[in-house]
Parts: structure tokens; sequence; C-alpha cells
């Protein structure tokens, strides 16, 4: 543990006596009984329809380029496309993680697969039918800085090629603080990044041996800081409540380390305990060493008035972000956009995945790709777009799927336009009456809004709009819990 007083704005976070100072006036009793009543399965909603109700029969190969080319067509010369490039590599196994890795230390497999990824990006570039203007890119994994920083500097000036960057472009990427080097900081600095995002999850040491992170509070201090130092603008830390072992003083005391170091954003993310989808990586520990239900909630619960007392706003779900950055600026002009890259700060109607396993989007249907290396690496250099599966949405879709996104990024929608009313919509609000009662949706005419206190429920409520889920239950346990 790292029990260092910090004193920001006023605030003085200690630890143990903080939790005596708040205990005593957070009253969760009426909130508990919330979390019992509606903490069921449900999706994340990073899609809709969601990955298990995907009809996958109905795209192929032709049909994607078809979208990505009318997707293209409507919005680059107005919005841009985004870009969303998938570095699968990993050289150790994370047990609380659920992304789609390869695990090696065999950094021979950088090259290879660059080359596969610039090749399915000049596939998609013989679609376009002008010069892509890229207005986001963001560089997921696995862990990016895995990558030399050559190899890093190898992709993007690849992926640069003949292209331009829109008004306002962001290039982010993710790394892994024991990896990550000044040189991996400043070669993405010197090509355009000015967002970066480090995964701390929780400083605790048996937290962190439990979920195989072995992760000391000074290399996050030495990479952030060196971030601020280089120039980067926006600086994340990825948290994560309900971690094996986790406990309130542990939230806080990492809370208390994040204030020392005030990243731009943060992720506050419920740990999604899904062993049956992601196999042995989640059975690293055992279940009872997972805070459950109230006690998972109250990690949340406390976590968030921290972040609001040191002067972090709430975005979306599970986002915090200082009034300074480009979240909450696009949280307050209602530019927040959530995809699979989670919340971004602007919408673009496309958005192409490359690499392993990445899903692309062109508003009118979602394509993933091959999720092993060599069979992604084999069709791209053959010249395919190297998709396993897809959906093409239906109009349905796409309409239930905007009332989500309003759900997800501003916390209501409105169905006083005729175009967005559907058969099935007095099903739907029938089905948010127990929550009205419940004070967790405000029903006004045409209108539902979510009041601040039912923002930890909003999967719940998306759910009763979700109508592929309303129409074929699941008979097995497909998703992670909602709360």
């Amino acid at each position: 543990m790292y029990p260092t007083p910090l004193v920001r704005s006023g605030l003085l976070l200690v630890g143990y006596r903080l939790i005596r100072q708040t205990a005593a006036h957070v009253d969760f009793s009426v909130q508990e009984n919330l979390i019992q009543k509606y903490n069921i399965p449900g999706p994340r909603y990073t899609s809709y329809p969601t990955v298990p109700y995907w009809d996958h029969d109905s795209l192929d190969s032709d049909k994607w380029k078809d979208t990505v080319e009318r997707a293209f067509a409507e919005s680059n010369a107005s919005e841009g496309i985004s870009l969303y490039i998938h570095l699968p590599f990993c050289e150790s196994l994370c047990t609380f993680c659920g992304c789609h890795k390869r695990i090696t230390k065999r950094h021979e497999v950088e090259s290879p697969y660059i080359d596969a990824v610039l090749n399915e990006w000049d596939s998609y570039r013989r679609l376009f039918s002008a010069i892509p203007r890229v207005k986001e890119l963001h560089l997921g994994g696995g862990t990016p800085t895995f990558f030399s920083p050559g190899n890093l500097r190898k992709l993007i000036d690849g992926i640069r090629q003949n292209t331009t960057l829109a008004e306002g472009y962001e290039l982010g990427f993710e790394a892994h603080p024991n990896n990550t080097s000044w040189e991996h900081m400043t070669t993405l600095y010197d090509l355009g990044f000015r967002r970066c995002s480090f995964g701390v999850q929780d400083y605790d040491p048996l937290v962190q041996k439990a979920i195989n992170r072995i992760q000391p509070f000074e290399r996050v201090r030495r990479v952030t800081e060196g971030a601020r130092e280089i120039g980067y603008k926006s600086i994340s830390h990825d948290l994560v409540f309900g971690l094996p072992h986790q406990t309130l003083a542990n939230v806080i005391d990492t809370i208390n380390m994040t204030n020392e170091l005030l990243p731009d954003r943060l992720a506050f993310y419920s740990y999604a305990h899904v062993p049956w989808i992601k196999g042995t990586g989640q059975r690293g520990f055992s279940e009872a060493d997972l805070p459950k239900d109230e006690a998972k909630r109250a990690l949340y619960e406390e976590g968030k008035k921290l972040f609001s007392e040191l002067g972090y706003k709430e975005i979306g779900m599970d986002h915090f972000a200082l009034k300074s950055d480009s979240l909450f600026k696009s949280m307050q002009n209602r530019t927040l956009h959530r995809n699979f890259m989670g919340y971004t700060a602007s919408k673009t109607q496309l958005m192409i995945g490359l690499g392993m396993s990445a899903i692309g989007d062109s508003w009118y249907a979602f394509a993933q790709n091959e999720k092993t290396v060599p069979e992604y690496e084999a069709r791209a250099n053959r010249g395919e777009l190297p998709i396993l599966r897809g959906h093409l949405l239906t109009d349905e879709d796409r309409l239930i799927r905007q009332h989500i996104l309003n759900i997800m990024c501003h916390f209501e929608t409105s169905w006083d336009n005729p175009e967005m009313q559907f058969a099935e919509l007095d099903q739907c609000l029938q089905k948010l009456e127990q929550m009205k009662t419940d004070g967790l949706v405000q029903l006004e005419g045409h209108k539902l809004v979510v009041p601040e206190r039912a923002r930890p429920f909003v999967r719940n409520i998306c759910m009763a709009f979700d109508l592929r889920l309303m129409r074929n239950a699941p008979d097995t346990r497909i998703f992670s819990m909602t709360i």
C-alpha cells in the first residue's frame, strides 16, 4: 500500500480515516434493495443489436463492402472516418481481462502482423471514392506498447499515406505502464497522438497478484508525468471495481493515489466476470473472492462520490472527466458518442476496424475480423477483408440503436418525432413502469429521462428497448451482471 496523505483543492483523502468520515453519512439501504432487484445479466450496449443477437447470415463480404462504400460517400467529407486498430499481443495474461489477445514474449511477431494490418487497410482504401479524412484513430489491445516504437511508426506512417486528418482529429493509444517507454510516448507524439490511456485497475498488492497485474504506483507515476511533460493533452487511467479481494479501503487508496496524478479522464469499469465466455483466463481466482451485489456497488458509489469531490464530472456510464477535457466538452455540446471503442468525443458514421478480432461499424452493418492471428494474417495478406461474422442492421435495428445511444450518452431519449416511434413502443414503456415507480426513470409525455441517482441502472433501462432481447430471451447466461 502507499498510505501517502494527499491534499488537492482543499480536500484531504487519507485511507481509512476517509472511510470513517464518509461511511457515517452514506445510506445505501434504498439503493441496496434496488441493486438486489435489478442486478441481472444484461448487455453493455457498445452496439445494438448486441453481438449474441447478430444475424450472421444477413452479412457477407460483398454486403459489408457495399455498406462501407455507402457510409464513406455519405460522411467522409462532413465527418471523416474513425479507425480502430487492434494490436493483440501481451507478454503475460491479466486474469481479469476479457479482450481478444495473444500471449507471447516473441517480439518477432510484430513486423508480420503490421504488414497484415497495412494490407487490410489497402483493401479498404480501394473501396473509397476519395482520400479518407481520419477524425479519430485509436490503438487498442492487447498491449499496443508491446510493439517497438519503430514498428509503431511503421504502422502509423503506412496508415497515414494518402490520407488527411479531419478538423478536430484525435489520435489515442492504450498502454501498459510496465512496458511503456519514453521512446514509445515521444514517437507516438511525433506522429500526432495527443491522448493516451494507462491501465491501472487497482494498486493493492493482493488484488494485483490475483489478477496477475503487478504494477507499482511509481511506474504509473513515471509514465503519467512523462506523458504530461512530452505534451499529451488528455491522459486517462482505467480503474476497475469488483476485482477479487477488492475492498472499499482498496478503492479509496487507489483513488488517493490517482488524485496525486490527476489524469484528465478516468474510466471506472465494473469487472465483468464471464469465465464461460473467456475460459481459463478469468478463473485465476475463486468466485468467493469477488465482492458481490451491495458490496460491489458500494465500491462504485464511493468512487463516484470521491471523483466528484476531486472535480471530475460523470460522462455517460462508467466514465469521468475534468471540465478541461474534450470528453466533458462533448457531453456539454451533445456530441458524445458510443461505439466499440467505448465513449468518444465525436461521432463518425464509419468506423473501420483493422486487425485480429477488430469490429467495424458502417451504421448500416457491423463486421468482426477473424479471431486468430494466423487466420487473420493469411486472409489480409491475400487481399481479402478478413471478416469472420457480422450483422446487417434493419431499419428497426437502427431506430432502436438510436434510442439506446441517446440513453447511454445523454441519459434521455424522445419519441415525439413519429420517425422515432415503433410498433412495440407501448410494450417497452410498460416494461419501464416498475422502474418509474422505483424512481429510475422519468416519463414525461413522449420523453424518457434518467435521473442522476438512477445512472447505475442505465443498462437495465436500455434493456427495456432491446426488442431482440425481448423477443428471444437467452436460455443460458451470456451477459455479465448489469450492476
